[in-house]
């Protein structure tokens, strides 16, 4: 099991550390600054990363104690961690450790630390923005000024709509639903909340109306979804869910594609009846034919939502943070728990 609060993970400075992410994904994750900081507080070759840990050099497996990963981690496996006898922590610069930490992780007492909170800022910030558009009808009003090239008449076309006392549906109190209903507070809208792990006393703490899904489906003037991946989320927005929708209402999904029925969905969509900020579908990349390309009642983004950009650097500094925590020799502050995997992404 992890180390307990306050147990030193570690006792020798600059603990031998190797970097675990996909081909070329290091050179963009690790700037000059990071370089620096992660040389100062560890052991480790930043020229080039461990895509595939059985063909990886085996004497710098076997010193290795902190394992620095990313997107496109090789999964650790018995027999990969057969290979690291001295690995103690496993840093994870992204969110998800579901793709590489396995149970023998856990069996084996290695301490794993994810940087998803730091990830969670820019899906919260992004599902902020699809919020607000939703209510404003911004792309309905840019398409229409694109047509006529001439100023529309706001006041009759767009009647009812705005953000002042709008309902807004939270599905999942995870991390980045907590931030989005953090983020809303500053705006006059009401906030419900669907989470079956958050009761009524916690829920009013957070400043949200607790309510079933099916009430939230049918009372949101815009629904996002904010839920793990797992068996019993999939398709929890199916074809008598989506029916629940008020006419015009908007679903945003920054979640996992396979938390809606795509095809149920898209019955609506096609008629006009609501409205979708999809940032991850069912496939990942819909079909070419697809008509969620060219619905203009549809905003499809090809998963962007969550870090991008300079954002990966918010993700590098809370790892490199936390290997320097390590080699000091106190407790990880991003730990993850393995029932922790039960609720999360």
């Amino acid at each position: 099991m992890p180390a307990p609060e306050g147990t030193p993970l570690n006792s020798t400075p600059r603990p031998h550390t190797v970097l675990a992410m996909g081909a070329g994904i290091h050179r963009q994750l690790l700037d000059g600054t990071a370089l620096t900081r992660l040389h100062a507080v560890a052991h480790v070759d930043t020229t080039t990363a461990v895509t595939d840990l059985t063909t990886a050099d085996p004497r710098q497996l076997a010193a290795t104690e902190v394992l620095f990963t990313h997107w496109g981690a090789p999964l650790l496996t018995e027999d990969a961690l057969d290979l690291m006898p001295r690995l103690r922590a496993v840093v994870h610069a992204a969110g998800s450790v579901k793709h590489h930490v396995t149970d023998a992780v856990w069996q084996r007492g290695i301490t794993v630390s994810s940087a998803a909170a730091a990830n969670a800022l820019p899906v919260a910030e992004f599902t902020l923005a699809a919020i607000l558009f939703a209510g404003k009808r911004v792309l309905d009003v840019a398409r229409v000024y694109t047509d006529t090239r001439a100023r529309p008449d706001l006041l009759p076309y767009y009647s009812g709509h705005g953000n002042y006392h709008r309902t807004v549906g939270i599905v999942g109190a995870s991390r980045i639903g907590r931030r989005v209903i953090e983020l809303l507070r500053p705006f006059d809208l009401d906030v419900l909340l669907y989470d079956p792990y958050v009761d009524a006393h916690e829920a009013r703490a957070l400043g949200v109306e607790p309510v079933g899904l099916d009430e939230l489906a049918r009372r949101g003037d815009v629904v996002s979804i904010h839920a793990p991946q797992l068996p019993e989320t999939h398709h929890m927005f199916d074809a008598r869910r989506i029916a629940l929708l008020k006419d015009g209402a908007t679903l945003v999904n920054t979640a996992r594609g396979n938390l809606v029925d795509t095809d149920a969905l898209l019955a609506h969509l096609v008629t006009g009846r609501v409205h979708a900020v999809l940032d991850v579908t069912e496939p990942d990349v819909p079909p070419a034919d697809s008509p969620l390309y060219t619905l203009p009642n549809v905003l499809l983004t090809p998963h962007i939502a969550g870090s991008l950009g300079n954002e990966l650097g918010r993700m590098t500094d809370w790892a490199v943070d936390e290997v320097a925590r390590y080699a000091q020799g106190l407790p990880l502050a991003y730990e993850v728990a393995p029932d922790e995997l039960i609720r999360s992404a």
